[in-house]
């Protein structure tokens, strides 16, 4: 039994690290997270994916309380160069899909960052979206790996 216990601590803080689904009309935001920036960047980036069970959206504005502001952004590899642009339209979430904010794809440029992102760090933030309104979210950064 002894040996059982911090196996499930350890699952308990594992899970903790990642954050509650949010859910808006027919849209849930899954896993809604930032990534651990370094010392002194006064940039970021947050993830998350959007499930649309309903009509056709858009991603039009984010917020995040740490941050001046925070753009909608794609990046991509084109002729071998990588080029990230704002997506000042918005990001089309389509009806029936689903569209993952990841790196190396679409994400969230958290910029003016106030302090850097910490590991274990939670971020309040708010999405936009066309048709179903805000929504609190909350991102969270994954805690520093175990050394």
């Amino acid at each position: 039994m002894q040996r059982i216990l911090p196996i499930v601590f350890a699952a308990a803080l594992a899970g903790s690290a990642q954050a509650a689904d949010v859910q808006i009309g027919g849209l849930t935001i899954h896993d809604p997270s930032a990534k651990q920036s370094p010392k002194g960047a006064d940039v970021g980036a947050a993830f998350m994916v959007i499930d649309n069970r309903g009509n056709a959206d858009r991603l039009v504005a984010a917020t995040a309380d740490n941050a001046d502001h925070v753009e909608i952004h794609e990046m991509a590899i084109t002729d071998g160069v990588m080029k990230m642009r704002e997506m000042p339209g918005g990001l089309d979430i389509p009806a029936g899909g689903k569209v993952e904010l990841k790196p190396g794809s679409y994400h969230l440029m958290l910029m003016g960052l106030k302090q850097p992102i910490a590991a274990g760090a939670t971020i309040k933030g708010t999405l936009t979206f066309e048709r179903a309104g805000k929504v609190a979210v909350d991102f969270v950064t994954p805690p520093a790996a175990a050394k």
